[in-house]
C-alpha cells in the first residue's frame, strides 16, 4: 500500500515539475529519477515523502539550479 502511495506521489511531482518549468513530462521524469532529491524521497527513514508536493517541487528545482 505505502508504494501505490508512492508512486502517486512521485506522479504528482513530476506533473508539477513539468508544468512548473514548461517542459514535457517525460523530460521531468528523467530529470526527477537523475535527481538526489528522488534517491531521498525514496529512503523512507529520511521522512521527505511526508512533505508538501511543491516543497519537494521546489527542492528539485533547487538541485537542479546548483547542477548548471
Amino acid at each position: 500500500m505505502l508504494d501505490f502511495l508512492l508512486w502517486n506521489k512521485i506522479a504528482r511531482i513530476i506533473a508539477q515539475l513539468a508544468e512548473t518549468l514548461h517542459i514535457s513530462t517525460d523530460r521531468a521524469l528523467a530529470l526527477f529519477y537523475d535527481s538526489e532529491v528522488c534517491r531521498l524521497l525514496h529512503d523512507k527513514d529520511l521522512g521527505l515523502h511526508l512533505m508538501s508536493d511543491t516543497y519537494i517541487v521546489n527542492d528539485l528545482i533547487e538541485e537542479l539550479r546548483q547542477k548548471q
